[in-house]
């Protein structure tokens, strides 16, 4: 009876472990997604700016407290996202989310990776950006937010505190 407790016991601390792990890799994806769809012709400085402004979002009580939550923010109906109503522009285009540049995609998730494990922490590259667009738009929200940095195409924002 002492063995079976024990092995039980066992068998939820490698179930727990195994879940984890699951939900790891896939806030990992997530962020790689996010950085391939948004940055991917971007040099390696407006991919790690992107990745840093997601998890500056995740911090941020305003946003989602996880990354997919806040990679996949936005307006649905019948679970299925709003045309152009969404975060982040990718997710709710129309289009195919699936990676169609291999290398690229590689290098996002690399990226993301390091990202998740706190490589770049203490990194102030965006100055605490929770915002950015694309340099040949300008957003509504653009005028009500400070602007912090530009990088590569984007300009990156950040609420005053």
């Amino acid at each position: 009876m002492k063995y079976l407790f024990s092995i039980i016991f066992l068998l939820l601390v490698v179930i727990m472990a195994m879940l984890n792990f699951r939900a790891q890799a896939d806030e990992i994806n997530c962020l790689a997604l996010n950085i391939y769809h948004e940055a991917r012709n971007q040099p390696l400085v407006g991919k790690l700016a992107v990745g840093l402004v997601t998890l500056n979002r995740v911090k941020d009580v305003r946003f989602p407290n996880t990354i997919c939550g806040v990679v996949y923010q936005g307006s649905y109906s019948n679970n299925i996202p709003i045309k152009n109503r969404c975060h982040f522009s990718w997710w709710c285009d129309g289009k195919s989310d699936k990676p169609k540049d291999l290398q690229s995609w590689h290098n996002s998730l690399d990226l993301s990776q390091k990202l998740y494990e706190g490589f770049f922490d203490g990194l102030n590259l965006v100055r605490g950006a929770t915002h950015y667009h694309a340099i040949y738009i300008t957003p509504y929200w653009a005028y009500k937010k400070k602007k912090v940095k530009i990088i590569a195409d984007h300009v990156f924002y950040r609420w005053e505190k």
